[in-house]
């Protein structure tokens, strides 16, 4: 325990001295966290609109007003041709075209249905998309305020909620799965250079022929880095309370917990690669780009992974974000409890032991 206790020492000692290991371990999750949680985003925000009034009577100007007076569209002009809607489009400066039929406010007081035709330029289907569903929200709530009285010709009226996230702002879905991509990768990245590092600066000998097992070289390397990946994931946290404002519904202690669990996964696939690897670069080239984008494509950050191919859905299930992911949005956003996490806990949990059985057989005990 001596021999144990003086290796750990070593190891916090030498991550301290290299500037370079702490800008990455520290430097780098700040930087992610803000160009990811300011930009990706998948809410409308000012798209820009022209409409083609044939009425141009007050119940369509009220309308009008209405969505430019909204965050999401902006008004660019009137039109007069409807011919001239692909010519607009083609100039890809407007997204959506309004058209409003003659006669709309009168047919509304007759009690008929006047029609409001939405085109959007769908280069870009799932903006489109949005485009549709906002603009046609808008147009929904403006005509059950203007005429209310509307529902008692008969027919059903619904009411919809969305729980949860009811303002469907992308950064409460977009900035908890950051959390579980930034220390997927930082995580991993550290760890997997780790015994690489040692085999390049000819430290494995001291190593090998000190009283420490294989198993002890491991814990001692990944202790460290297990420690600093949890001061980067209140770092985070934070971040996501104060800059972005995301809620946090659940249980602190229950995400601490997660959140270690899920540490100590990526590090010890960390250890792994190191384990495997034969000198630095390819142990980095193997995190970055044998983890990225598989984690931010196949984890189900960005994309569902129900959409996708059953191949796809089944190599998802082997990446350890899929369902820390789920995990830590289920706490912050909806208050689950371990209750309900069982699964993917104990999912994360066979992966971490698998990864440290692996790493320790793969050490090698004599050099090659």
């Amino acid at each position: 325990m001596q021999s144990f206790k003086a290796f750990i020492t070593k190891e916090f000692k030498q991550i301290f001295r290299d500037r370079r290991t702490l800008l990455v371990l520290f430097g780098m999750p700040i930087i992610q966290m803000l160009l990811f949680g300011f930009a990706i985003r998948n809410e409308v925000e000012n798209a820009r609109l022209m409409v083609l009034d044939s009425s141009r009577d007050e119940v369509t100007r009220q309308l009008i007003t209405k969505i430019d007076a909204s965050n999401y569209f902006s008004v660019a002009g009137e039109m007069q041709d409807i011919n001239r809607v692909e010519a607009i489009f083609q100039q890809g400066e407007i997204d959506e075209v309004i058209v409003f039929e003659h006669d709309f406010a009168r047919k509304l007081e007759r009690g008929e249905q006047p029609a409001v035709h939405i085109i959007t330029d769908a280069s870009n289907p799932n903006l489109a998309q949005l485009i549709q569903q906002y603009s046609s929200s808008i147009i929904v709530d403006f005509q059950q305020r203007i005429s209310p009285a509307g529902t008692e010709k008969g027919g059903l009226t619904t009411h919809a909620n969305m729980l949860f996230n009811p303002q469907l702002e992308s950064v409460n879905l977009f900035v908890p799965g950051l959390m579980a991509v930034i220390l997927m990768l930082i995580s991993t990245l550290m760890t997997s250079i780790s015994i690489s590092r040692e085999k390049e600066m000819g430290n494995m000998e001291i190593l090998l022929v000190s009283p420490l097992h294989p198993s002890q070289i491991i814990i001692g390397k990944v202790l460290p880095y297990l420690v600093l990946s949890f001061i980067n994931v209140l770092t985070v946290l934070l971040m996501a309370q104060w800059v972005f404002d995301v809620p946090f519904r659940g249980s602190y202690s229950l995400f601490m917990a997660e959140s270690l669990l899920f540490i100590f996964a990526a590090l010890a696939l960390g250890v792994l690669i190191s384990t495997k690897a034969d000198d630095q670069q390819t142990a980095m080239m193997v995190s970055l780009a044998g983890l990225l984008l598989p984690t931010v494509l196949l984890s189900g950050f960005i994309f569902p992974i129900a959409s996708m191919p059953q191949i796809l859905q089944w190599i998802s299930n082997l990446i350890p974000a899929r369902w820390f992911l789920v995990i830590v949005r289920s706490i912050m956003l909806k208050d689950s409890s371990l209750l309900f996490l069982w699964k993917e806990t104990l999912v994360l949990l066979v992966m971490t032991l698998g990864f440290i059985v692996l790493s320790v057989r793969s050490f090698k005990v004599r050099l090659e």
